[in-house]
């Protein structure tokens, strides 16, 4: 199970690294219409409702004059409409904007493989353990809380790193439940 985490690691950098060298540099690249615009948003004017224009237009043209399309207002009126409105240059990476999603939904797809490998392939690994027992509550009388030991032969060793976790866990819930028997019933802090 730990050595799966560095292949997957490995998977996602070794992606980011081509995805690096299929796409240009920034600095390679011009600015694509979808990575300009000039966003003009005007409010209502005597009988006109408010309404916001988007146009791909260079920096200096990001003006009300060259943006509003089809101009609302007539002729003489256009200059007072203009002064209200209040234009905006944005520009944006869409070249970046892509590779954040891609590493987004690699990371979002290992986990996923993740959790599918946790979900059916690992309890299909474990073997069912006859000594494990699930807490119980401490009303219960104290037969029924302590987990029973099993004695491990002095030649054994475990084998597998699962082995090594599991034997670890119940080593804790022991020590655990010696620690709820020392404090509840017996009302001594442990030193």
């Amino acid at each position: 199970m730990l050595a799966q985490c560095p292949r997957q690691c490995l998977s996602s950098l070794l992606l980011l690294v081509l995805l690096c060298c299929l796409l240009p540099p920034p600095a390679q690249t011009s600015k694509s219409s979808e990575d300009i615009r000039c966003k003009c948003i005007c409010p209502p004017y005597r009988n006109i409702s408010g309404h916001i224009y988007n146009k791909n237009v260079s920096q200096k043209d990001c003006n009300c004059l060259h943006v509003v399309e089809p101009m609302p207002v007539p002729g003489n009126d256009v200059e007072a409409y203009c002064l209200l409105c209040e234009c905006k240059y944005e520009e944006r990476s869409t070249t970046t904007i892509k590779v954040i999603i891609i590493i987004y939904l690699s990371v979002v797809g290992a986990l996923l493989l993740y959790m599918a490998f946790l979900v059916l392939v690992d309890p299909l690994i474990r073997k069912p353990d006859a000594y494990t027992q699930p807490l119980h509550n401490e009303e219960e009388n104290e037969d029924t809380r302590s987990l029973p030991t099993a004695p491990i032969p002095p030649g054994a060793r475990a084998n597998t790193m699962l082995e090594r976790v599991e034997g670890a866990q119940q080593r804790w819930k022991r020590q655990v439940q010696e620690q709820r028997k020392t404090v509840f019933d017996r009302h001594k802090m442990l030193s």
